[in-house]
């Protein structure tokens, strides 16, 4: 298996901020955290089959933005874009293909199946934000590299996406502590832990709101912005009601959880 420059670079940048991020949780945590020998083995296990899944593709972000260069394939490339033009945009509309990806993934139902996983964590840290079952990570990046060769996204702009995306998913998945005029200047932005938190509220008009994982303007935008938890973050239940069992954060479980129950 080669491992080009590029995968090396966002594996460095991941674990940097992997690591950053647990150490902050540690020092200044917006909850008591519970159970992290039961759920970080598996969460870190499905990351790293995750991570091997995606090396093993023959369809990656990077291979889709040479895709389009080599064959001048694409909208910004037909377009003759200024370059700084043409990444703002891929950010932007990547960014917003996120967003509908995922209020898809929880409107229909056999895809909830799949997605259910990342929401069946009991707590919510930053292992949460790499808990995301395999076959919702292959739909996910041939949906991405699709959006990627039919815009012609540059491919700084890819690399800078792929980046950000890892990195805000593990910030605003984070059990931090941040001060209340921060999180509330920021989240005009950015999509912050509080923010996102609750998408992950045991009630049903709490999960199906916040979807964003970057920009917080979407959420907004399309009127699915929800600003605060009703039981309170520091009392609200997080996950599946139905999946709480201390068993059903096995990774065997977690990984033939979309075959054995229904949406």
């Amino acid at each position: 298996m080669n491992i080009n420059p590029q995968d090396w670079l966002r594996l460095g940048a991941f674990l940097i901020l992997l690591l950053a991020m647990m150490g902050w949780e540690c020092l200044a945590p917006r909850r008591t955290a519970q159970r992290r020998s039961i759920r970080w083995p598996p969460n870190l296990i499905v990351v790293a089959l995750n991570t091997l899944l995606l090396m093993l593709m023959p369809v990656t972000a990077v291979g889709a933005a040479l895709f389009s260069i080599f064959n001048h394939f694409g909208l910004f490339l037909y377009l003759e874009l200024p370059l700084w033009h043409s990444i703002i945009l891929s950010l932007l509309l990547l960014d917003l293909t996120i967003y509908w990806q995922h209020r898809i993934f929880h409107a229909i139902p056999q895809a909830w199946r799949i997605h259910r996983m990342h929401h069946t964590d009991t707590e919510f840290d930053v292992t949460t934000a790499l808990r995301f079952h395999p076959l919702e990570i292959i739909i996910s990046m041939l949906i991405k590299a699709a959006v990627i060769m039919l815009l012609g996204a540059p491919l700084l702009a890819v690399l800078a996406f792929e980046i950000i995306l890892n990195s805000t998913a593990m910030f605003n998945h984070s059990n931090i502590k941040l001060p209340r005029a921060v999180d509330k200047a920021l989240r005009w932005c950015l999509v912050t832990p509080d923010m996102h938190r609750v998408h992950h509220s045991v009630h049903a008009d709490e999960y199906n709101a916040n979807y964003g994982f970057n920009l917080s303007l979407w959420d907004r935008l399309f009127a699915s912005y929800r600003a605060q938890p009703k039981d309170g973050h520091e009392k609200m239940q997080i996950g599946q009601l139905k999946y709480r069992a201390r068993s059903e954060a096995r990774l065997d479980k977690l990984l033939t959880q979309p075959f054995r129950d229904s949406p």
